[in-house]
């Protein structure tokens, strides 16, 4: 299928052949017919897109600050490998479309069928595509007689009215609403609909009577407003003003406090500057409210993604609820968007729908229209294409090409001899066109079954959300091939008993990601603790940083960071160790993530992983310190390794800023790719990767009861 893309380090839009999306359980498949361009808010992405990197900082200070530390952090080169991979990543446009449902998930059957007239909402959702994949409460039927090019409007629609719901907007109201861009003139028209006498200003003075036409009662320029607000409002300034522009000026929010009366309120839905003077706004005593895009739900995974639903007598409008209600409107003609549009190119001719915005030709409502093949597409994804493996390669096929596999794996394969990139499997497709473009690979899908068809795919690496890596595990080895798995191999002892079934006698070679095991920094300290007769002790800490609320890793997608990435380490101290693990004992902290488990051994040797969410980012991640035979060896964050013993001191590895962390994944993959070429001893056994998976679920234990756990 095509889709409209944005290459996020030159700017660059693109129309693309990629994969089609498969639907997920709590989505709705949906053939695009129409989608909408927001010429304000995809002009202000171009125009970053369009940005150096020293203009990409500079207009994102925040995401420069977290650059700047991971730099301090994990080095330059670990650093630039991460940035860029973001930057070369393909950004899908589009955030409001209108289409038909081709495939409905199992979990909305009963709301959605086949041939349902839909409008959907969401950036990487609704995108300009022919084909996406959009979870239920993204998604609301058409009414009769709404016709798909109006609409594609939903999105806009129900920003603008979650804009007037914050200001509570009533009968016979002065409402000023400040820019007269699409979302100004659709917030313009719910306020005239909901009988409030209104005002529009904007510089564009064909735009100011477009606002008249959709309902306005007074619609001028700025030195208008200024020379007449007065009179319309009776002389007591305006009881709202719903700012809707689009600039880094503080100008709307300072003028605002001007044409404001006693108490008004102030209400932020465009992006505008917002050092407002505090003295004018003390004074009237105004109230300032950012409206929250499309509504409540909005930026809630549980709510977009996940499909649940807020008790409708706290939450009555939900994003859904309003995308439900601007249908409606248009339905009934109480929203006037026909008025809006002023220009329509086939998805063909995307790009000069682009070239127009970014050349700051005049334009409003930029539709979309799609070709309708008489063939449904289908419900799973299909590869873009296939060719036959080369002989003498191992082939290899991924699933899942996440932030991860494209800045640490996928360059550690690109300089490995002896095997074949097959397979690039990503849900969207987007990903995997990517990645299958700039690595070479032989096929692009979204449908991990493509993968385990394949004949030429000998081996699988999964690096999917972790609530499916058992499942995928699982097919993979029944399908008869080997087995990359990233941390952790799953989410429960019942699906680590199923793998270790399934692997034993096999045949396949099955490893974990515990990468650590490989890593040049490491290996100097587990060799001298070999050399050590007695206890030995292993401290190794963890200044892991917190997550940004929300994210997956912390819901029933990654089970939490303990199972998650915790793993990584509770399996590097059985490593260094090699002794027989006898104890558990875990406790976790009131942070975010905050855990101290102890790993006693049979020989008296004890382990100490501490793990912290609370640190400075900025400081290094990882130390490990070891203690036997009278000498103590130190790993410092993967940059040098020193071991010291009667007052002296060795240096064991080094390197520097410039050349990164070497954390072991490129050797942990080379030795994988060996065993799958029948070398089996350059792996852990199975036993002992299923093994060291179940510490940290013995640690859960260990939390959960409050005791020691006998291993």
């Amino acid at each position: 299928m095509k889709q409209v893309v944005q290459n996020l380090r030159s700017g660059k839009v693109e129309l693309r052949e990629v994969p089609q999306p498969s639907v997920g359980k709590n989505e709705v498949l949906v053939r695009t017919h129409a989608s909408l361009i927001s010429a304000g808010t995809e002009r202000m992405m171009m125009d970053f897109a369009g940005k150096s990197l020293v203009g990409k900082a500079k207009e994102r200070p925040d995401l420069a600050s977290k650059v700047i530390n991971k730099m301090q952090r994990d080095g330059v080169v670990d650093t630039l490998s991460s940035v860029f991979a973001r930057l070369e990543e393909p950004m899908p446009l589009g955030y409001s479309a209108a289409g038909e449902v081709v495939a409905v998930g199992s979990a909305v059957a009963h709301e959605f069928a086949i041939g349902d007239r839909v409008a959907v909402a969401g950036a990487g959702q609704a995108n300009h595509a022919e084909v996406n994949a959009v979870p239920k409460n993204l998604c609301v039927k058409l009414p009769e007689g709404v016709e798909y090019a109006q609409g594609c409007y939903a999105t806009l629609g129900a920003i603008a009215l979650h804009g007037v719901r914050n200001a509570d907007v009533k009968l016979g109201d002065r409402v000023l609403v400040v820019g007269l861009g699409l979302v100004g003139q659709l917030v313009s028209q719910l306020c005239a609909a909901a009988g409030a006498r209104v005002a529009g200003v904007d510089m564009n003075l064909e735009r100011c009577m477009l606002a008249r036409q959709g309902g306005a009662q007074w619609a001028v320029g700025p030195q208008g407003l200024a020379e007449g607000y007065k009179q319309f409002t009776d002389g007591r300034g305006f009881d709202t003003i719903l700012i809707c522009a689009a600039t880094d000026s503080d100008g709307p929010i300072e003028q605002a406090a001007e044409w404001a009366r006693d108490r008004a309120t102030v209400i932020l839905v465009g992006k505008v500057g917002t050092r407002f003077p505090y003295a004018s706004y003390m004074k009237k005593e105004l109230t300032v409210r950012v409206s929250r895009s499309y509504g409540p739900g909005r930026y809630d995974p549980a709510f977009e993604v996940q499909g649940m639903s807020y008790p409708v007598g706290f939450v009555p409008w939900t994003e859904r609820e309003n995308l439900g209600e601007v249908v409606r409107l248009i339905g009934n003609g109480r929203l006037k968007v026909d008025l809006l549009t002023t220009h329509t190119f086939p998805l063909e001719e995307a790009l000069k729908g682009y070239d127009m915005i970014a050349k700051g030709l005049p334009c409003l409502g930029v539709v979309l229209s799609y070709p309708q093949p008489k063939k449904a597409p289908k419900e799973k994804g299909e590869a873009v294409s296939v060719a036959p493996k080369k002989d003498g390669k191992v082939g290899i096929s991924l699933l899942g090409v996440g932030g991860f596999a494209r800045s640490v794996i996928l360059p550690a394969l690109g300089k490995m001899s002896g095997i074949e990139l097959r397979g690039v499997v990503s849900k969207g497709g987007l990903s995997s066109a990517h990645v299958t473009t700039k690595y070479n690979a032989a096929w692009a899908g979204t449908d991990a079954n493509t993968v385990l068809t394949d004949k030429g795919t000998d081996a699988v690496m999964i690096m999917t959300r972790h609530n499916v890596h058992a499942q995928q595990t699982l097919e993979a080895l029944k399908a008869g091939k080997h087995v990359w798995v990233e941390k952790p191999l799953a989410l429960s002892m019942d699906e680590i008993a199923k793998i270790e079934k399934a692997a034993a006698g096999s045949g396949r070679a099955v490893m974990v990601g515990f990468n650590r095991r490989y890593s040049p920094a490491l290996i100097p300290l587990k060799q001298r603790l070999e050399s050590v007769s007695g206890p030995k002790q292993v401290l190794v800490r963890i200044n892991a940083g917190r997550l940004e609320d929300g994210g997956w890793q912390q819901s029933d997608e990654g089970g939490g960071r303990l199972l998650g990435e915790v793993c990584h380490f509770t399996d590097m101290c059985l490593w260094m160790m090699g002794e027989t693990l006898s104890e558990v004992h875990a406790v976790q902290g009131a942070g975010q993530d905050d855990y101290v488990i102890t790993l006693r051994f049979d020989d008296g040797s004890v382990a100490t992983v501490f793990y912290t969410s609370e640190g400075d980012p900025s400081q290094a991640k990882e130390r490990v310190e070891v203690f036997g035979g009278g000498g103590v060896g130190v790993m410092d964050n993967y940059m040098s390794t020193t071991w010291s013993v009667n007052g002296k001191k060795r240096v064991l590895y080094k390197k520097s800023m410039m050349k990164g962390q070497q954390k072991g994944h490129a050797p942990a993959i080379a030795a994988w790719v060996k065993a799958c070429r029948g070398e089996l001893g350059q792996i852990p056994t199975v036993e002992e990767l299923c093994f060291s998976s179940r510490v940290t679920f013995w640690a859960a234990e260990s939390i959960s009861k409050g005791t020691v756990v006998k291993v």
